[in-house]
């Protein structure tokens, strides 16, 4: 008699996370910077991709972005998650300096 609770592999319709080769991954991160900072430009902001890291981005915020208040929700509700939308295998954006 087999357990009801037990899943077969075959219940399994999970498809793994799409993999993304690093400068493939740059690229697209490149890709995404490029769109939003506009935004950013019209707030007399600015932001530059310092490096990456395996699946996370290192920026720095420039101008009037620089030791905003509202900088962190602007790069984790706006930049990081256009990343994560347009990058399935995205993990996260950290912003280096002073900013926060």
């Amino acid at each position: 008699m087999s357990d009801v609770n037990e899943k077969s592999p075959e219940t399994n319709t999970e498809e793994p996370a799409e993999i993304t080769p690093p400068e493939v991954f740059e690229e697209k991160v490149k890709r995404v910077l490029a769109k939003v900072r506009p935004f950013l430009n019209m707030d007399g902001g600015d932001i530059e991709l310092v490096e990456i890291k395996g699946k996370k981005a290192f920026v720095k915020l420039h101008g009037a972005c620089h030791g905003c208040p509202g900088a962190q929700m602007t790069l984790k509700m706006g930049v990081e998650q256009a990343m994560k939308d347009e990058i399935p295998d995205f993990d996260e954006l950290v912003a280096l300096g002073e900013a926060f």
